[in-house]
C-alpha cells in the first residue's frame, strides 16, 4: 500500500494546480483541469461508475455497494493548492526512517526545517516523510487527501467480499480560495453524510471550523511630485499602513491559537496613487466574527474622516461558516470516525480546525461533512510535509468508516 500511495502522491504533486482569488473564473485557473483529467482516467480504470468531469472542474464517481443495508457515504478532497506560494515544479524529497531531527530542505539556499520551530515533526521519528526542497510548497494540502481516497477505492475494489455501502467521490477545485463547494452538484454527490480528507494528524477529527470572510481594501491616494507635494500628496501606502494599525494588533495569526480569531493581511500592493490590501477574517464565534467585520468598517470611516470620503473603500465577502452546531445534530457521524480511528490503532481526538474545508459549506447545504487528517502539516509554505505512514493509517481509517455498519 505504501508504494502505491507514494507513487500516486508524487504524481499528483507534479501538477501545478494553484488557484487564484482574483481571476473571477470557475475554476479560477484552467490548469487545474490537467490533474482533474488524470483523476477521471484513474477512476475509470478502478471500475467506478458515473465518472464525470464537469465544465467547472469537479470530478465525480461512484463505487457501487456490496451491501445495500449500509449507508451511502461521500469522500471528498480538493485538487488546488494555495496561492500563498508557488506549487509549480515541486521537487519533493522522500526521507525514509526519519531520525526526528532538523531537516535540511535546501543546502545551497540554507533552508532548514527545525524541530524547535515545528515540534510536531519529532512525532514522525522512524516514519517516511516527504518534504519540499524549500523553493515551493509541497501540495500535500490536499493531494495527500486525493491519494488516500484513491487508495481506499483500490483496496475496496480488490476486496469484493468486504461489505460496504455506496460510496460517492468528489474532487473539487478552488477550495483554497473558499470556493470549492460553490459548484458541487448535490445530486451527483448525494449521500447520507460525508467526510473531507483535508486535515493534519491522522487521528484527529475536525467538526468545528472558523467562520470565514475575505476583505478587499482599496486606498486611493494622490500622487504629486515630491518636490511640490506639501499639503497636496496623499501617500496611499502610508494610509494603508495607518488603516492596518487601526485594527487590533493582537488579532493577527502570529498572536493567536485555538479558538482565538484573527485578521490576516496576506497581500498588499500599490504605490503613492493607490494601494490594495487583501485580508482574511476568521473566528469560531459568530458574534466575534461579526465584530471583526465591524472593525473594518470603523477603520474605513476613520480613514475617510481624516483624508476625505472615497479614500478608503472596502468589500467584505463571507466564505463559509462554522459547521459545529449542525454536525452536533448527528453525533453518529463523528462517532463512526472515532471508532474507525480506534480500530486503526490510534486514539481519536477532536480539534477545532483553524481554517475551513469544503465540508463546512456542504454541511450547510445539507450533507454533514466533518474533516479527517491526512498525516501532514505546515501547509501552504516551504515547510510543508506529509508522513507516508500517516497517510497509510488514514487509508485504514477510511476503510473502517466505510465497512462499519
Amino acid at each position: 500500500m505504501k508504494q502505491s500511495l507514494l507513487k500516486n502522491f508524487l504524481n499528483y504533486v507534479s501538477y501545478d494546480t494553484i488557484s487564484s482569488p482574483t481571476s473571477g473564473l470557475h475554476p479560477s485557473t484552467s490548469h487545474q483541469f490537467a490533474l482533474a483529467k488524470e483523476l477521471i482516467e484513474e477512476l475509470n480504470e478502478l471500475g467506478c461508475k458515473d465518472v464525470y468531469l464537469s465544465d467547472k472542474c469537479y470530478c465525480y464517481a461512484t463505487l457501487d455497494a456490496t451491501d445495500s443495508s449500509f449507508p451511502t457515504i461521500g469522500l471528498m478532497a480538493h485538487m488546488d493548492t494555495a496561492p500563498d506560494m508557488s506549487g509549480k515544479d515541486v521537487k519533493p524529497q522522500v526521507i525514509e526512517n526519519y531520525d526526528g531531527g532538523d531537516v535540511v530542505l535546501n543546502k545551497e539556499l540554507n533552508i532548514n526545517m527545525l524541530v524547535k520551530d515545528f515540534p510536531n515533526l519529532a512525532k514522525r521519528k522512524g516514519e517516511t516523510i516527504i518534504v519540499t526542497d524549500g523553493t515551493t510548497l509541497l501540495g500535500a494540502d490536499d493531494k495527500a487527501g486525493i491519494a488516500i481516497i484513491m487508495e481506499i477505492i483500490k483496496y475496496l475494489k480488490a476486496s469484493p467480499n468486504l461489505p460496504h455501502g455506496k460510496i460517492k467521490i468528489c474532487f473539487t477545485p478552488d477550495e483554497e480560495i473558499g470556493e470549492g463547494a460553490d459548484n458541487v452538484d448535490l445530486e451527483r454527490f448525494a449521500c447520507d453524510f460525508a467526510y473531507t480528507y483535508d486535515g493534519d494528524e491522522e487521528n484527529i477529527i475536525n467538526c468545528e471550523n472558523f467562520n470565514a470572510a475575505s476583505a478587499f481594501v482599496h486606498i486611493q491616494g494622490a500622487n504629486i511630485h515630491p518636490g511640490s507635494a506639501k499639503d497636496k500628496m496623499k501617500n496611499s501606502i502610508m494610509i494603508a499602513n495607518e488603516f492596518d494599525n487601526l485594527l487590533s494588533p493582537f488579532a493577527r495569526p502570529q498572536f493567536t491559537e485555538k479558538y482565538e480569531g484573527f485578521n490576516h493581511l496576506n497581500e498588499i500592493k500599490g504605490n503613492v496613487e493607490a494601494t490594495e490590501m487583501k485580508y482574511i477574517i476568521r473566528n469560531h464565534d459568530l458574534g466575534k466574527f461579526a465584530s471583526q467585520k465591524e472593525d473594518f468598517e470603523k477603520a474605513r470611516k476613520a480613514i475617510n474622516t481624516k483624508y476625505g470620503e472615497g479614500t478608503c473603500e472596502i468589500t467584505i465577502k463571507d466564505s463559509y461558516f462554522n459547521m459545529y452546531n449542525i454536525v452536533a445534530t448527528k453525533p453518529e457521524v463523528v462517532d463512526r470516525a472515532k471508532a474507525a480511528i480506534k480500530k486503526a490503532g490510534m486514539e481519536p481526538g477532536l480539534a477545532p480546525i483553524r481554517g475551513g474545508t469544503d465540508g463546512a459549506r456542504l454541511t450547510y447545504d445539507g450533507i454533514i461533512t466533518p474533516n479527517l487528517g491526512t498525516g501532514g502539516g505546515n501547509y501552504h509554505g516551504k515547510y510543508e510535509y506529509v508522513s507516508l505512514d500517516g497517510m497509510e493509517k488514514a487509508v485504514m481509517v477510511g476503510i473502517n468508516i466505510l465497512t462499519t455498519k
